[in-house]
C-alpha cells in the first residue's frame, strides 16, 4: 500500500507543476483535466500525509514506553492506544480510496422516470419519484433540463426525461436504476384496499463524441416522424431517431425531444451503454468467476426497492437494507442509501482486489 500511495504522491506534485506551466493555463480543455486530476489525487495525498503523521507518533509513543518513568511511561502506553484505533481506522479509509473509480462516474447522465404496472397509481407515484429526485438534485446543487415530461391522466407522470448536469452525478445515481416498487392505498381507491404499484428508473451516462470509439460508417440512423404525447409540432417533423450498430445489430432510438439533434445524442448515448452491456456480459460468459456487483447491473427488470407507505418503511432487496423513515425519503432524503450502496460496491471491489 506504501508503494501505491508514493506512487500517487509523485504523480499529485507532477500534476501541481503541470498547473503553473503557462502553456496548459492557456488551454482550457488541458486545465480542466489536470485541475480534476489535482483535486482527486489531493484526497487520497492528504490522508497518506496524516497516516505518516500517525506513523511518526507511533514511533515517538514506542520510545517513549522506553522511559524510567513510571508516569511518563503510562501516558505513552495511553497514547500508543489511542493512536494505533486511529491508524486502523485510517488504513480502511485509504484502501477505499486506493479502489480505481468507475471513469463513467464523473459523467452528466440522462435520466428517465416511467410508469409500469398499476395503471393511474403508477403515474403518480412516478411523480412522487419526481419531487423526491429533484428535492436530492436541488440539493447536490445539480443543474437539470427536462426533455420530455408526459402527464398521467389522474395526476403524476408517464414518463420524465432529464437531463442532469453535476459533479460524480452517475456515480451517485446510477444505483438507482431499476424497477421501484409501491404499496399503499392509492388515492384512486374508494374501499381502502393497499395496491402494488412499480415506476422504471433509467440512469444513462451522457458521452461525448470523441469517447465513443464507433466508426461513422458502422451506423446507420434512421429518422421518423414522432407519435403520442409532445403536441403537433412533433407530429409534423421527422425529429424521431434511431441508430443501427451494424456490426452488433445493437438498436436504440428516441422521441424524447423535439430537436432531432437532441435526440441524436440521447440516442447514441443509449446505444454506447448498450454496446457496453453486451462486452460486459460477453466478459462475464467468459470468466464465471469474474466479480459482479451485489447491487445489480441496474437493469430496469430487476425490482430494486420497494417503498410502503402504511408501514412507513423502505427496503433495498440488494443489500438487505430496511428503513422505517420512508416519509422522510421521499422528501429527498435519499443521501444515506446512496452512501450504503456505494459502501456496498466498494466492500465488493476490495474483496474482489483482495
Amino acid at each position: 500500500m506504501i508503494d501505491k500511495l508514493e506512487d500517487i504522491e509523485n504523480r499529485f506534485h507532477h500534476v501541481e507543476e503541470r498547473l503553473s506551466d503557462p502553456s496548459i493555463a492557456s488551454d482550457q480543455e488541458a486545465y480542466v483535466k489536470y485541475n480534476k486530476e489535482y483535486k482527486d489525487l489531493k484526497i487520497v495525498v492528504d490522508a497518506y500525509n496524516e497516516y505518516k503523521k500517525l506513523l511518526a507518533g507511533i514511533e515517538n509513543a514506542q520510545e517513549m514506553l522506553q522511559d524510567e518513568d513510571p508516569e511518563m511511561k503510562e501516558m505513552a502506553k495511553m497514547e500508543l492506544e489511542e493512536l494505533k484505533v486511529r491508524k486502523t481506522e485510517l488504513e480502511e479509509k485509504i484502501k477505499l480510496l486506493l479502489i480505481p473509480k468507475d471513469p463513467e462516474d464523473e459523467k452528466d447522465i440522462i435520466f428517465e422516470i416511467r410508469s409500469g404496472t398499476g395503471g393511474d397509481e403508477a403515474s403518480i407515484f412516478a411523480g412522487d419519484l419526481y419531487r423526491m429526485y429533484s428535492k436530492f438534485f436541488d440539493d447536490n446543487k445539480w443543474k437539470v433540463d427536462i426533455i420530455r415530461l408526459n402527464e398521467g391522466t389522474s395526476g403524476g407522470y408517464k414518463e420524465i426525461v432529464l437531463e442532469v448536469h453535476g459533479d460524480n452525478v452517475y456515480g451517485r445515481l446510477k444505483f438507482e436504476a431499476g424497477t421501484h416498487r409501491v404499496q399503499r392505498v392509492p388515492v384512486t381507491e374508494t374501499k381502502g384496499r393497499v395496491h402494488t404499484s412499480a415506476a422504471t428508473v433509467a440512469v444513462i451516462p451522457i458521452v461525448e463524441e470523441k469517447e465513443i470509439n464507433i466508426r461513422k460508417d458502422e451506423l446507420r440512423m434512421d429518422v421518423f416522424r414522432a407519435s403520442g404525447a409532445g403536441g403537433q409540432h412533433v407530429n409534423r417533423t421527422e425529429s424521431g431517431v434511431r441508430l443501427t450498430h451494424i456490426p452488433t445489430g445493437v438498436v436504440a432510438e428516441s422521441t424524447d425531444s423535439r430537436s432531432q439533434h437532441k435526440n441524436r445524442d440521447i440516442c447514441m448515448a443509449k446505444l454506447y451503454q448498450r454496446i457496453q452491456e453486451a462486452q460486459r456480459n460477453r466478459a462475464d460468459a467468459e470468466q464465471a468467476s469474474k466479480r459482479k456487483s451485489m447491487v445489480g447491473s441496474g437493469d430496469r427488470s430487476e425490482k430494486i426497492r420497494t417503498y410502503n407507505f402504511p408501514q412507513n418503511r423502505l427496503t433495498d432487496h440488494r443489500i438487505n437494507l430496511t428503513l422505517y423513515n420512508l416519509d422522510k425519503v421521499i422528501e429527498g432524503d435519499i443521501g444515506g442509501i446512496i452512501d450504503a450502496l456505494q459502501i456496498a460496491e466498494n466492500a465488493e471491489k476490495m474483496k474482489s482486489d483482495g
